[in-house]
């Protein structure tokens, strides 16, 4: 552009407009932060650690690394390594009545409404089994994931017995009408314990849309690209990525803060040692 200017003798203003350039891209150099090939690194690193996590969630995680970076220039870095967006899920709508109202318990405060659910898998060998999923619905963690072959109306009640000494009774327990949730002995055990529960419309998994939410990403980030060989294998892994997921994944709907994480306790000041006992004799002495 300053050649042409200086050879045909005519105004900056009138090249920038017939080339369509803007004035300031003549005037400013274009510079790239000293920390862009850290910052590069480090969104590939987490991207393909998390295959299926966008932009803003890896944004959320480089900041809790410690990086002072907004989405904006993280989505700029993932555009141009060529970074694969995960899909969005499908919106779904509410059940709706004959009479206008709608159809949804929401939880207001921890303990306050709970939801299971099951999911199946398959190890290498071919054979199936079993995760039982709770979740509290209100600040999003996941409480315990059961894993077994086969899993009955009793694992269920032994399940919420555990969580229940440890975290107390919530109000509401939201599930579908599977039949090892609507038995009568599980059914009786929530009513003695004091613990309602909320069944959802048949065919209408929206309904627990929280847990149907945290299933999805149970089975898109872990379950889909993880080959387990033993039962054994699949409770110390998925166990490991429950832990993961409450402690340290970025959560959109918490503002990218995961549900539960780990608090670092100050550590309490030492108890100073006792000063050395002086013998009976030396005391004498002293004294003398």
């Amino acid at each position: 552009m300053e050649h042409v200017v200086a050879k045909h003798g005519i105004s900056e203003r009138l090249a920038c407009r017939v080339l369509g350039q803007h004035r300031s891209t003549q005037r400013k150099k274009p510079t790239r932060p000293d920390d862009e090939a850290i910052l590069t690194a480090d969104i590939t690193e987490l991207a393909i650690q998390y295959g299926r996590y966008g932009y803003r969630r890896i944004t959320a995680m480089l900041r809790h690394k410690g990086w002072r970076v907004n989405a904006k220039r993280v989505a700029r870095i993932w555009r141009r390594e060529g970074l694969k967006v995960p899909s969005k899920q499908p919106k779904r709508g509410r059940l709706w009545l004959n009479d206008g109202s709608c159809v949804r318990l929401r939880p207001e405060y921890p303990n306050h409404v709970w939801s299971y659910d099951f999911v199946e898998d398959r190890t290498h060998d071919g054979r199936k089994y079993r995760m039982l999923n709770i979740i509290d619905e209100f600040s999003r963690e996941c409480l315990a994931i059961r894993i077994n072959r086969k899993l009955k109306a009793t694992d269920v009640i032994d399940a919420l017995s555990d969580l229940f000494i440890l975290r107390g009774i919530p109000t509401h327990i939201r599930s579908d009408n599977g039949p090892e949730f609507i038995a009568h002995n599980l059914r009786n055990w929530l009513s003695a314990v004091g613990a309602k529960t909320a069944y959802i419309m048949p065919g209408s998994p929206w309904e627990n849309g929280y847990c149907e939410s945290f299933n999805s990403k149970l089975r898109d980030e872990l379950l889909n690209g993880e080959i387990f060989y033993t039962l054994k294998e699949a409770k110390i892994i998925i166990e490991g990525w429950r832990r993961h997921y409450n402690t340290i994944r970025p959560h959109s709907s918490l503002r990218y803060q995961p549900p539960a994480p780990e608090v670092l306790q100050w550590p309490s000041a030492q108890p100073q040692p006792a000063s050395p006992a002086i013998p009976a004799l030396a005391t004498n002495q002293i004294v003398n």
